[in-house]
């Protein structure tokens, strides 16, 4: 299950999905009806074995169990690969019929020789499913700009997946890989009682067999240069809201296949470094700049007075002027073109973006390097096998002049060798230059530079810069009506967010969708008399909003009593830690962040404050949480701030997180009560 380099542009909601192609083999299922197609036929002897065969362990809420897992991996003396893979299901729910429909995602350097599906019931006869009753396509969705896909799918059904029966299916394929690795991965979303990995290698051929997120486990001799791989009763994965990404957390096996002498240009693949030249290798020359480039890249730099102008009139060009346009055809899903292609095309992917960039800053006397990195973090850790299948994004680390102290470029590192680098995403248009969005920050990226690869850690930029700071000054009447003007300024990611939402709307009345989700959720009735939109382009400056409201029944009135709550706008508790399941995994955050918020009531005429919210002051190593409710004259003024520092809790540390998201809570919710001023 490899990744091409092809990638989301956009600020991703959290956890969803990655700008993922798969290449070679791989699978997934979803819920389908039963082919028309199918007949009666006895299910293999291998798949009867397992009827009365126990269950892992499982709760009662497991949708199904994986009673049987096989792969077979053989490999021919000239580097092609034929493998075999088995499956068993036995359903115990409803929503497990799922896994009675098979999808095998393949493209051009993958064939698909054979595939069957049986079913065997509770009561009744077999069902089976033969290769002819397959449906094979191309991609339903191309995501992400990706314009031409060499990517399929077959798709097999197997009928009767009901609670109480088994399902199962084989399949066979043959592959010629671009580099000689394979990747078992056998820990899922439904618990497993047995998985097997064989391996048959050609005469003089080795493996180094490479784990994550499992103890290494010895395999068996199973005939002359054959090893096998036996794991049982092993766990579900289940789903947790803001948990590490999917490939970070699953068990796996990472197998570099490693012919003799090791010359072979596709061999296996078994440090960081070989990853790196794998990649040169394929980035050799495209990075030559054309006359047309040298050209533009004068012309855009002539009145730049500083290194620093120079680079961001390049970086600016990249994210504005070439379209995100992704042609993934055979080794084009790891290899860019040409820098001249991709600028007389004013298109190309985030690989193709990086190089001609990369082209254009030579031009000025500034190198760059390529750094292949997940949109997600997490799926890559520092002890993470090595793999280039692994990433799915590709950005720069540029190496920064002497003497450019510039305090707008956060992205950097001191690197050993190539001195200050500065890592810059040219496919992300809403983060200007000198920042990373949040997910990149923290995250592990493979730099590429010259003598091979080095997995390194991207900065975490100061909380500082990314964030929301709202200010509202406000009036409140005697009926309860509160009135007045709100200003939002957005840096970083939280300006990323709402530009990226506008960016195709064009009336204003749809511009100010955000600001009513807002309200909406903060307010019972609100009407917005006023709103204006600031900076939607400009990246580099913040992106605002300015906007005014009424709220009636704000004041909710007990007895002569008048109840004001001071936080008018704007949540920061969340509830998803809130189950009655224990947290198995870390809580991932976006990135850090720094939010405050100043409200100012001024008191209905003929009103005094009777009684104000404590203060809260809640300090954690990964967040912290300040606010205070003050009366001055006939204002109450409510402050608070809201930060997140450290990418990640801890799974030992979570329920400290769930304690600061109830303090928040209650913060939230607290009133401050009004009383008729003495005469």
């Amino acid at each position: 299950m490899n990744s091409r380099l092809s990638c989301n542009r956009g600020p991703q909601p959290r956890r969803g999905k990655p700008g993922e192609i798969l290449f070679f083999l791989a699978w997934f299922v979803v819920c389908a009806a039963a082919a028309p197609g199918a007949a009666a036929g006895d299910a293999p002897a291998w798949m009867h074995a397992l009827v009365n065969a126990p269950l892992p362990a499982h709760d009662e809420k497991t949708d199904a169990v994986l009673l049987y897992s096989e792969e077979v991996l053989s490999v021919q003396a000239n580097g092609k690969i034929k493998g075999a893979e088995r499956r068993v299901y036995k359903i115990l729910r409803p929503d497990g019929k799922g896994y009675g429909t098979v999808r095998v995602y393949f493209d051009s350097e993958t064939r698909i020789t054979n595939i069957h599906g049986w079913c065997i019931p509770a009561q009744g006869k077999d069902y089976e499913v033969k290769e002819k009753e397959a449906s094979e396509m191309g991609l339903d969705e191309v995501e992400n700009g990706i314009l031409f896909s060499d990517d399929r799918e077959k798709v097999l059904r197997i009928p009767a997946a009901e609670p109480g029966n088994i399902v199962g299916y084989e399949l066979e394929h043959e592959d010629r890989p671009y580099v000689l690795q394979d990747r078992w991965v056998f820990q899922h979303k439904v618990p497993t009682r047995e998985a097997r990995y064989t391996l048959q290698l050609p005469e003089g051929w080795r493996y180094k067999a490479m784990w994550r997120n499992h103890a290494e486990v010895l395999p068996t001799a199973a005939g002359n240069n054959q090893w096998q791989w036996v794991l049982s009763d092993i766990p579900a994965i289940k789903p947790e809201a803001r948990m590490p990404p999917w490939p970070g957390i699953e068990g796996q096996m990472i197998i570099a296949l490693l012919p003799p002498g090791g010359g072979a240009q596709n061999k296996g693949l078994e440090t960081w470094g070989e990853v790196g030249l794998w990649v040169t290798g394929l980035t050799n020359g495209r990075r030559d700049a054309s006359p047309a480039i040298k050209q533009k890249a004068a012309e855009l730099t002539t009145s730049a007075a500083t290194p620093v102008e120079k680079m961001r009139a390049l970086a600016q060009f990249m994210q504005r002027e070439i379209r995100y346009v992704a042609i993934s055809l055979g080794i084009g899903g790891y290899q860019p073109h040409p820098a001249g292609d991709v600028f007389s095309h004013r298109y190309g992917d985030c690989k193709d973006k990086a190089t001609l960039l990369s082209a254009m800053l030579k031009e000025i006397g500034v190198d760059s390097y390529y750094v292949v990195i997940d949109t997600q973090r997490g799926k890559v850790t520092a002890d993470s096998p090595a793999t280039p299948f692994t990433f799915n994004h590709m950005i720069l680390a540029i190496r920064l002049p002497e003497g450019v102290p510039d305090p707008s470029l956060a992205a950097t590192l001191p690197h050993a060798k190539l001195g200050r680098i500065l890592f810059f995403d040219p496919t992300d248009t809403m983060t200007p230059f000198g920042q990373l969005r949040g997910p990149l920050q923290g995250n592990y990226g493979l730099l590429v530079a010259p003598e091979g690869g080095e997995l390194t850690e991207l900065p975490k930029l100061p909380a500082a810069l990314n964030g929301i700071q709202r200010t509202g000054k406000l009036a409140l009447d005697g009926s309860g009506t509160l009135k007045g003007e709100v200003r939002e300024v957005r840096v970083g990611d939280s300006a990323g967010s709402q530009r990226w939402a506008l960016r195709t709307v064009s009336k204003d009345v749809d511009r100010i969708k955000p600001i009513e989700t807002l309200l909406a959720h903060s307010l019972g009735t609100f009407r917005i008399t006023k709103a204006t939109v600031s900076n939607a382009e400009q990246t580099d400056r913040p992106f605002i909003y300015e906007y005014s409201l009424v709220a009636e029944n704000y004041g909710k009135a007990a007895g002569n009593l008048l109840l004001v709550r001071p936080r008018v706008l704007g949540s920061k508790a969340l509830s998803f830690l809130e189950t009655k399941e224990a947290r198995k995994y870390p809580v991932e955050f976006e990135g850090p962040a720094r939010d405050t918020d100043t409200f100012e009531i001024t008191l209905p005429p003929g009103y005094e404050v009777d009684d104000l919210p404590p203060p809260v002051d809640a300090e954690y190593s990964f967040a912290s949480y300040h606010s205070k409710t003050e009366a001055s004259g006939n204002v109450v003024r409510y402050t608070r701030v809201f930060e997140v520092k450290q990418l990640s809790v801890p799974l030992e540390k979570v329920g400290e997180l769930r304690q600061l998201y109830r303090v928040i809570f209650g913060d939230e919710r607290n009133t401050a009560v009004l009383k008729p001023a003495a005469k």
